[in-house]
């Protein structure tokens, strides 16, 4: 009875997974964020009911698709289940949206573009846990030439020094930066220190004829500038 079972169960987890491809195919946004991770862990781990795992993903990350991929690898494997094939497939979600709107910014000149600037930047770094200082290199027209994360830091601050910034301006013949960084607490309100490093930039690059353009704080749903705010 036992090896009557087994076959039996293994077709039904198939004809399971075959319903729930054609069901995203026919229909993706019909899926809940449990069936998506649910199909994409499918193709990392082939012979495995991947629901329980998908769930205990979600119940970690506060159900919250966005924190899940912007998880540090040392988050995500703390979820029981995960390796590094599923590692791999759940970096597949952010790495892909991120270089889908990257597509899009570096279509057009960045001012022209805000929108698309301020959605880009929300999903590379809005709902990362510990701060990043990113560098957008821009040419003459504006246009992006370089996306870089100069510095990596703690929840609630980055080493940043003004003369490496100004040195890899150079370096790429940039006309003009962005800079932005994130606040994991999802305030984007300016600190004084936020305030001090970016004047140093702005003197650091003025020196060499290189525009500041502004200073972006995401957070995960609002976002600062310098340049509105009237500090640059």
């Amino acid at each position: 009875m036992a090896s009557a079972r087994k076959p039996a169960a293994a077709a039904d987890h198939l004809g399971h997974r075959r319903r729930l491809r054609d069901r995203f195919l026919s229909a993706p946004q019909s899926l809940p964020d449990y069936e998506f991770l649910e199909l994409l862990l499918f193709q990392a781990i082939p012979r495995q009911d991947t629901k329980p795992l998908a769930k205990r993903l979600l119940a970690a990350f506060d159900n919250d698709l966005g924190r899940l991929a912007n998880a540090s690898d040392a988050e995500l494997k703390a979820v029981d289940g995960v390796g590094d094939a599923a590692l791999a497939a759940l970096r597949l979600i952010g790495e892909g949206a991120r270089r889908l709107l990257r597509r899009q910014v570096m279509e057009r000149p960045l001012l022209g573009s805000w929108h698309q600037l301020l959605d880009y930047l929300r999903v590379a770094q809005g709902d990362v846990r510990i701060e990043q200082f990113r560098l957008l290199f821009l040419d003459a027209k504006n246009r992006l030439i370089a996306d870089e994360v100069h510095q990596t830091g703690t929840i609630d601050e980055t080493p940043v020094y003004p003369r490496e910034v100004a040195k890899r301006a150079l370096e790429l013949g940039a006309a003009a930066l962005i800079v932005v960084h994130n606040h994991p607490s999802g305030d984007p309100s300016p600190s004084k220190a936020d305030i001090a490093i970016t004047r140093d930039i702005a003197a650091a690059l003025k020196a060499l004829n290189i525009a500041l353009h502004d200073h972006l704080i995401v957070g995960r749903e609002k976002h600062a500038s310098f340049r509105g705010l009237g500090l640059l």
